[in-house]
This record gives C-alpha cells, sequence and structure tokens, in this order.
C-alpha cells in the first residue's frame, strides 16, 4: 500500500484535500488526521470490517476500546443507548475538547469498535481539521493514536509516517499537535462517574463542574490481565520507547536528591558502555551535565511538558539511547496526566528516593 501525504493548512482548509478523505473513510479505509490531543488513526466508527483494520495497522490487541469521533453532542444519539445528566453537564463544559466520555452503546455500534464492551467512548474533537473532516465524512470516526501499538504517540505527521508507512492509505499533515497527550476519559456509564485516563481536562476541572469523580486503579498503577479494559491505555503496555525508560521521584516530584541519583545512575550505566538519555525540565537542565539531556519545558507552564513529552520519548528512539532517567511530576492537575504517560511508558519502574525499589 502507497500511503499519501498531504499537507493542509488550519488557517485554510482545503475541502477538496478533505473530501478525498472523508470518501476513504465512508469506503471503510484508514486515514490519519491530526487532533487538538496527538494524531488519530480514522477509520468508520460504525463499519465493524474498518475497526478491525485499525486493530491490525497498530498491532492493537482486539479487546482495547476504539474512541468514536464526532461533530458534537446532535451526533451522539445514535450512538449511545442514554444520555446521563451528568454527561450532559460534562458536554456543555468541554466540548469540544479534550475530552471522551463513556456511555451505554447502542446497537448501531459494532462490538469491533467497543472491544466488545456494550459501552461506547466518544468525544468530539476542538482541531478545526479533525471537526471538518467528520463533518464532511458524515459518519464516527473512530481515531485511535495513529502510532504502533505500545510506542509513544504521535505528535507530528512524521511520527505517524515512521508508524504507519506502508499500512495506510493517507496521512493529512497539520503540523504539530496542540497539547501532545491523549484526551481525558471518564465513565459515566454507571452510578458513580470514573476518571479511566487523565489529561488535559484534569480531575480538577471535571469535580469542579460534576461533583465527586472517583479514579479507576488503572490512573494509580498497572491492571491485572485477567481484567478487560474499559478504555484505551488501561491494560497494556502505552507509550514506551524503546530503551528502558526509569522515573527518578521524591513525593512524585524533584529534589536536589532526585538530581543527584539521576546523575549518579546516569554515572554507572555509561561507565558500562551504554548510552543514556535524560527527561528533566528548564528548572533543572543546568545540572546535568552526562548523558543526553532533553528538557521538557518548564514545570511553571506543564501544558509545555505535555506537548513535548512523546516527541522527546520519539527522539530517544532516533538517538539509540539505552536508558532513560525521567524526573517525575506531581500527581495535580496536567502533572497527573504527564505522570501516568511516563509511569506506563517506564512499564510501573519507579525509584522512590529513600526507598528500596
Amino acid at each position: 500500500m502507497n500511503t499519501k501525504v498531504v499537507k493542509i493548512e488550519r488557517e485554510k482548509i482545503n475541502d477538496q484535500i478533505l473530501l478525498e478523505a472523508a470518501r476513504m473513510i465512508r469506503e471503510g479505509r484508514l486515514i490519519a488526521f491530526p487532533t487538538e490531543t496527538v494524531y488519530g488513526l480514522g477509520a468508520n466508527a460504525l463499519d465493524p470490517e474498518a475497526a478491525k483494520k485499525i486493530y491490525a495497522a497498530k498491532g492493537r490487541p482486539s479487546d482495547n476500546p476504539l474512541i468514536a469521533h464526532i461533530a458534537g453532542p446532535e451526533d451522539l444519539p445514535p450512538l449511545v443507548a442514554k444520555i446521563p445528566d451528568t454527561a450532559k453537564r460534562l458536554m456543555d463544559a468541554f466540548w469540544p475538547g479534550p475530552l471522551t466520555i463513556i456511555f451505554p452503546k447502542s446497537n448501531n455500534v459494532p462490538y469491533e469498535t467497543t472491544g466488545g464492551l456494550d459501552t461506547v467512548a466518544v468525544r468530539s474533537p476542538k482541531d478545526c481539521i479533525a471537526q471538518r473532516l467528520i463533518q464532511l465524512a458524515g459518519v464516527p470516526i473512530a481515531a485511535p493514536s495513529a502510532n504502533t501499538s505500545g510506542r509513544p504517540s504521535p505528535t507530528l505527521a512524521e511520527h505517524v509516517y515512521q508508524d504507519m508507512n506502508g499500512k495506510i492509505d493517507m496521512i493529512l499533515d497539520g503540523g504539530a499537535v496542540g497539547i501532545g497527550v491523549e484526551s481525558t476519559i471518564i465513565d459515566v456509564s454507571g452510578s458513580v462517574p470514573i476518571l479511566l485516563r487523565p489529561g488535559a481536562v484534569t480531575l480538577e476541572m471535571l469535580e469542579e463542574t460534576i461533583g465527586d469523580v472517583e479514579l479507576d486503579q488503572a490512573v494509580l498503577g498497572p491492571v491485572s490481565q485477567g481484567q478487560k479494559p474499559k478504555a484505551p491505555g488501561m491494560k497494556y503496555r502505552h507509550y514506551a520507547p524503546r530503551a528502558e525508560l526509569i522515573l527518578v521521584e521524591e513525593e512524585g516530584t524533584v529534589s536536589d536528591k532526585v538530581i543527584t541519583i539521576i546523575k549518579e545512575l546516569t554515572e554507572e550505566k555509561s561507565r558500562q558502555g551504554a548510552k543514556v538519555g535524560i527527561i528533566c525540565t528548564d528548572e533543572t537542565v543546568s545540572q546535568y551535565t552526562q548523558g543526553v539531556i532533553r528538557s521538557l519545558g518548564s514545570r511553571m507552564r506543564e501544558e509545555t511538558i505535555a506537548h513535548n513529552l512523546f516527541a522527546v520519548l520519539r527522539e530517544f528512539d532516533e538517538l539509540e539511547v539505552d536508558y532513560i532517567f525521567s524526573e517525575s511530576f506531581p500527581e495535580s492537575h496536567l502533572g497527573q496526566a504527564i505522570r501516568n504517560r511516563l509511569t506506563k511508558a517506564a512499564g510501573y519502574h519507579v525509584i522512590e528516593v529513600g526507598e528500596n525499589k
């Protein structure tokens, strides 16, 4: 298969390009496109064979649910069995935007899209290219991140091309995405809202809108192998670079002790002949002198850290580092999403300063 890459400008969207992509979606073909979070790998969410193609292209386990993307709340009723009041408040507050809501599914949505579940994950993206593509396609678009399953999510079209060239029909190149981490996922299908994946719509923002929200175990730690995932990214290894990634932290943040340990680990592995990468921030980058050092941005502006995270992990792959030692981030606000992605990428390998782990 020859993967076509087409550049498209947000400031002047070319409907002719998007009409071709929309036609491909309706025909059951695969299109990668930008959203405000990461690049998505799109197919007709109502076409079971198209959903199967997504799993095949990504190498994704078939019980890992896909997210259906719609233009707005007006497109929701055919996909769901009911719309709880909680969901209405969330949609009013955060749609279009980086929030995925899980509903009881209708019979219109095939189990191939939901990973065999009786629930369906839905969001309305804010990105103008994604919005227009959905409108022109006339069908909900299932769109997980457009990367090989388990790899860092793509924030540039070049990242998509690295993983998907020859596997999909088209890549719409809209430049860099805005946020850089995937959407927040909240389950409102039961009696209590449950946060399944943190993102740019933070736990604090959710609670301010709807009151108490429970945290799923997948946010806090690994999910047991026997448990069926309710949402993308819960069960399987995700976001991982090829190198072994280890987080070093003291109470979820950085300290002089953390910096010292990272420097000691870097020196030890370097003496053994390994190539070491370090993930840090603008506030600490000057304290490291050995290894391949990359700052994600400033802790005073967590959005810069989220924006750069996956690109840095992919850069370390290109540089063929053997180990990556990373500072960590607090489990509040956007830091919760950043730490969630890093701990999953590390396979939950975290060194707590002062503890033997």
